[in-house]
This record gives C-alpha cells, structure tokens and sequence, in this order.
C-alpha cells in the first residue's frame, strides 16, 4: 500500500470533483431504487383492478423522469471522476516521464526501452482504471447495495434474511483470490514489458532483419515472447476465470431463494405481487453491486501491481545529480584536470580506467587514441557527468564538476556522441534541439564548419526537411555531420568529440579537421579518433591501453617515445595513400 503516496496529491488536488462525482453517483443510486417502488404500485394497482388509465399513464411518466434524471447525473458523475482517473493517467505519466530523465546512463544500460515502455502505457492505463471505474465500482457496491437490502428487508425481514445468506461467501471468496490475482498481474506485466521490448528491437532493426532475410526466425523468436505473455494471461484467467462465476452462482442462488421463498408468501398473502416483483428488481440491482464486488477487485489488484511496478522506478534515486551546496559556473574559461580518476561500470567489475592525470589548459586541444575498447568514449562521458567517476576527481577551472550544478556544468559544454542520434523532426530541430536563440545565420555557419550545407540545400525542403525515425532518410556520414553541427552551433567553451570523422569519406574529414584546428585557441577540445592524423595538430595527445595513459605528448613526441603510436600511425598512413591512388 506504500505506493498510494503517488495518488493522494491529484485526490487533493480533485477533491471537489470527487465529491460532485460521488454526489451525482448516489443520487443515481437512489433514483434506481426508486424504480422498483413505481412498478410495485403500477402491479398492485393492476392485481387489485384499482388503477385508472390515468394513473397508469403517472407511473410510465415517473420512469421518464426517473430515466431522464439518471441521464443528467449519470453524465456528471462520469464527468468527475472519469476525468480525475484521466488527470491521474497524465500526471503519473508526466512524473515518471520527468523522472526518467534524471536518471544516469547506467541505468538505460541496464535496463530496456520495452519495459519502460510498458511501465507508460500498460501500467498507467491500469492505474486509471482502477482510479476512473474502481472508484465508481465501488461506491455503487456500497450505496446500491446496502440500499437495495434496506428495501428488500422493509419489505419482508425474514426474505431478506435468507437472501443473504450467501453474502459472507463472496467476501471470503474475494479475499481468497486477490491476492493471487495481484501476484499473477505482477507477473502479466512483466511479461508484457518482455513483449513489448522484443517488438520495439526487431522494428528498429527491421532493415539489419530483411538484409539477411531473417523474418521467419524471428518471427519465432517473437512467438517465444507472445506464448510466454498468453500463458501468463492464462494462469491470471483461471483465477479471474473462477472469481466471476462464482459471484454470479452466489447471485443466482440468492434469486432462487427468493422465488422460492417469495412466491409461497405472495401465494399465502404474506407479501403483494408488487411486493414480490419489487423484490426481485431490487435483488436485480443487487447483482451489479455484488458483481461489481469482484470487478473492483479486478481493477484494484491489477492496478496495484503496476502502481508498485511504477513506484519502483520513481523510488529510484538519480544517483548523478546536484550537489546540496552546487555552485554556479559562469563563462569558464575551460580548464579540465583530471587527478587519478578511475571508473567502472560495476562496482563488481574491473575498472574501465585507471589512475587517469590530464591538464587540459584553456584553449587547448587534447586528442585521444587508442585501440577499440581502451576506454576513449568513457574518459569523454565522464567530463558532462553522463556516469559518475568512481575514484579521483574532475575539475574545470579548479572547480570539482560533482560541486557544480548540472545545467551549468552541460550548458558549457558541447558535446558529440560516436554514435549520433537523430530525432524524428526536421534537420533544423535536430541541430538546433528547438532553441529559439539560435538564429538562421548561426545554424548555416554550423552547417558549413560541419560540411553539411550544401548537402541540406540538396534536400527539397532545405533545413525543414524531415529526417524521419533515427534519421532513416539520411546516410551514416551525414547524420555524423548533423551531430557535429549540433556541437558546433552552441556557443560553449569546451568542445567534446567523439570520432567526429569516423563515418565520412578522407576528403571530408580532412575539411572537417580545418574547422576544429580553426576552433583551437577559442575553445578547449577533446578529441577522440581513430585516425591519428585527425588528431596530430593537437597540443597534446595521448595514447590509451586498457584503460590506462600508455604515453602522452605532442605527435612528434609520441612518434619518438610510443611503439604503438608510431606503429599505428604508419600503418594509417599506408592505408590512407592505398586508399588515396
């Protein structure tokens, strides 16, 4: 029940259109009850022969008032609390959406798009159900049903009486099966978060599928997924399978009993025929409360178990976050330190990086090499604080980056990513990320350092162009380009790229190189690159090995001091030349 904190404030927040919803509810409530008592009077008066036409055509009209009024306050009830099921639905999916972002990059690497994609749309819409119809569900249980038994025992006690007495068997049944029902929605969700993710993968690589002509493989592989998300689906429904039936025998007995029953006293004048038909209406409106017993039921532990899903993932503390006393940065001037930073992934695994010394002066260039998997791409994401350094620290401007706020802290730096990532809007959003502050003349300056322009001129609609999903209708080495000019348009003083030049032809890397030698002096730049020419011209560069500073120094100094450097370096060249003639 912890996890009812996340409901309580939008109950404030709609308590006056909860009590309006719960107000119209009962006063539709009674006008059912009343129903029954008209049909009563209409069947005596017909049983006695002393009704006139007149008062026949009152009693019809009382039901069209009744149906009528029920109409009007059905709409308000349904008004009120369908809408506060809805602002619950938004306002959950809000927070969770908010609370996501705030999480670090180790727990997207640990965790999968389909499950959170469950926990958005599944989960949450169980929730509503629960907060929209459970409430509804459940007022009527109460207000109807005790209602309906009030009229039943004023018309005759002892009918009443024997028309209860499978009542205690329903709340026994309903505590029986609740919670198993609430531990196998548990387990439905799951399953449907496992279902949802093998879907989401094989569409986004639906091109890498058809390449190698794997559809029917895996089709099989999603089968696996859909039979294990049915079998689950069909353990829940041997529960709620048996739950609903028997609500509806303990009902059908109850109706037994007064047949029965009734009509020997209707027979023995013990009770009137309006009496008894009125009986049999009011245990017809009995029905729905004792059958909505067990829908509330359903709706409630269905959406406990993804309220729990959901509270498990809002009590997930950000562990990269603002400091209590985090400071300000204001135009820095671009100093980085790093002082014996190490980091890994898992506490429990080996250390990605080891004992890691660098001063990077501002204005300066500091390029980055080494083999794949020798930690470049982790030594850059550790500057905007993307993970959190395990040992040692990172300053800029002698300020520790955890002691300053994040804003700040990626506010002054630009940052390009090895694989870049395209939104599915236009390549002017993509650039830009929607900041109104940048003006035309800035995104075409970004565009030409990025090498990218004449290519957006190509495209009929220019920078309006639609990029489409991952950027499916640009080639690798242009979304590279549209990633770095993204980099390139914020005004920032520390420049960070990852393999800026990894997906593009020599000739634009060689033009792409220019630009960031132009930069150099005006921002500090770390540079990760296969290609060692990409970053010779830097002040100072260094050579990683598992994690380790291998050798550091300006390219001649390394081409004199490093085997590896030097090896590599040449090996490059050769290739290049190859490739050149």
């Amino acid at each position: 029940m912890k996890s009812l904190h996340l409901i309580r404030p939008y109950f404030k927040e709609k308590r006056i259109y909860i009590f309006m919803g719960l107000v119209f509810l009962i006063f539709v409530d009674f006008l059912q009850l009343l129903i029954p008592r008209v049909i009563k009077w209409a069947v005596d008066g017909l049983t006695t022969m002393s009704i006139t036409p007149i008062v026949l055509f009152y009693h019809a009209a009382y039901l069209i008032g009744i149906g009528l009024l029920i109409g009007i306050f059905r709409y308000g009830w349904r008004h009120c609390l369908i809408g506060l099921s809805r602002r619950v639905e938004e306002g959950i999916r809000n927070r969770l959406f908010a609370h996501l972002q705030t999480l670090p990059a180790v727990y997207f690497d640990k965790t999968t798009t389909g499950d959170l994609m469950a926990h958005a749309t599944n989960d949450i819409q169980h929730v509503r159900m629960a907060m929209g119809m459970g409430i509804v569900a459940l007022t009527d249980a109460i207000v109807l049903g005790t209602a309906a038994i009030g009229f039943m025992l004023y018309i005759n006690v002892r009918l009443a009486v024997y028309m209860l007495i499978p009542m205690p068997f329903i709340v026994i049944g309903a505590r029986f099966f609740s919670k198993r029902m609430h531990r196998l929605y548990g387990q439905v969700q799951a399953a449907f978060s496992e279902l949802t993710e093998a879907a989401r993968e094989r569409f986004a690589g639906i091109r890498t599928i058809k390449a190698y002509h794997m559809e029917t493989e895996e089709t099989a592989r999603f089968l696996k997924k859909s039979e294990e998300y049915i079998k689950r689906n069909l353990r829940l429904v041997r529960i709620t399978g048996s739950f609903f039936p028997m609500m509806l025998l303990l009902t059908n007995l109850s109706l037994a009993v007064v047949l029965f029953l009734g009509g020997r006293q209707t027979i023995y004048a013990i009770i009137t025929p309006g009496d008894f038909v009125a009986f049999i209406a009011y245990l017809g409106l009995l029905t729905w409360p004792m059958m909505a017993l067990g829908w509330v039921t359903n709706l409630v532990q269905r959406g406990r178990a993804s309220l729990d899903r959901i509270n498990r993932i809002l009590e997930t503390q950000p562990e990269i976050c603002d400091a209590p006393s985090a400071m300000l940065l204001h135009k820095p001037r671009g100093e980085i330190v790093f002082e014996d930073v190490c980091f890994a992934y898992d506490s429990n695994e080996t250390p990605v990086l080891n004992q890691i010394n660098l001063i990077v002066r501002p204005g300066e260039t500091l390029g980055i090499v080494g083999a794949p998997g020798s930690g470049k791409t982790t030594l850059l994401s550790l500057l905007p604080r993307l993970y959190e350094v395990s040992r040692g620290r990172i300053t800029i401007d002698n300020m520790e980056i955890r002691s300053i706020r994040l804003k700040d802290l990626r506010s002054c730096i630009s940052y390009m990513p090895q694989e870049p990532f395209i939104f599915a809007g236009t390549i002017r959003q993509n650039i830009t990320l929607g900041d109104p502050q940048i003006t035309d003349d800035r995104l075409r300056e970004a565009t030409r350092k990025a090498f990218l322009y004449d290519t957006v001129q190509s495209f009929p609609h220019g920078f309006d162009t639609i990029a489409g999903e991952k950027g499916v209708v640009l080639s690798g080495g242009q979304k590279q380009r549209v990633a770095l000019a993204r980099a390139l348009v914020k005004d920032s003083s520390i420049l960070v790229l990852d393999d800026p030049v990894s997906q593009v032809d020599a000739e634009t890397a060689a033009e792409i190189i220019n630009t960031i030698k132009a930069l150099a002096g005006m921002r500090t730049i770390l540079i990760v690159s296969h290609r060692i020419s990409a970053v010779r011209f830097a002040d100072k560069i260094i050579a990683l090995d598992n994690g380790f500073i291998a050798a550091a120094g300006t390219h001649m100094e390394l081409m004199a001091e490093s085997e590896y450097y030097a090896k590599t370096f040449r090996l490059q060249q050769i290739e290049e030349e190859y490739i050149a003639h």
